[in-house]
């Protein structure tokens, strides 16, 4: 296990899906949680880059994938791909049955030609 600084293992995940998405209603592409403080956001493929902008935002540069079956760590602040880190608080991904892209019902029909 590698030891990664800005890294709090004990601090769940916000949610299943993308905060501010949920909020506004919108559509992710894949999940990424903030190592530090658990915030959920959409990956920078996805439309609206929500993780990108709450690293830069508060600061909490480390995001761990929140797909099922990924355990990589991405450091925006030095570019740096970690493979593995240490355990984060559960649950470790969104639920396997979530769709990707997601969530259900409001991913629109041309999604693959809105990807970032």
């Amino acid at each position: 296990m590698t030891t990664i600084d800005g890294i709090n293992p004990d601090t769940p995940p916000s949610g299943n899906g993308c905060v501010e998405c949920e909020a506004t209603g919108a559509w992710w592409f894949h999940l990424r949680r903030c190592a530090n403080c658990g915030h959920i956001g959409c990956c920078d493929d996805s439309p609206a880059k929500h993780a990108t902008a709450h690293a830069h935002a508060s600061g909490h540069p480390i995001i761990q994938s929140y797909e099922p079956g990924e355990d990589w760590f991405w450091d925006y602040g030095t570019s740096t791909l970690y493979e593995s880190g240490p355990r984060l608080a559960p649950p470790h991904s969104h639920p396997a049955d979530q769709p990707v892209p997601g969530p259900a019902g409001r991913v629109p029909a041309d999604w693959t030609d809105r990807l970032g």
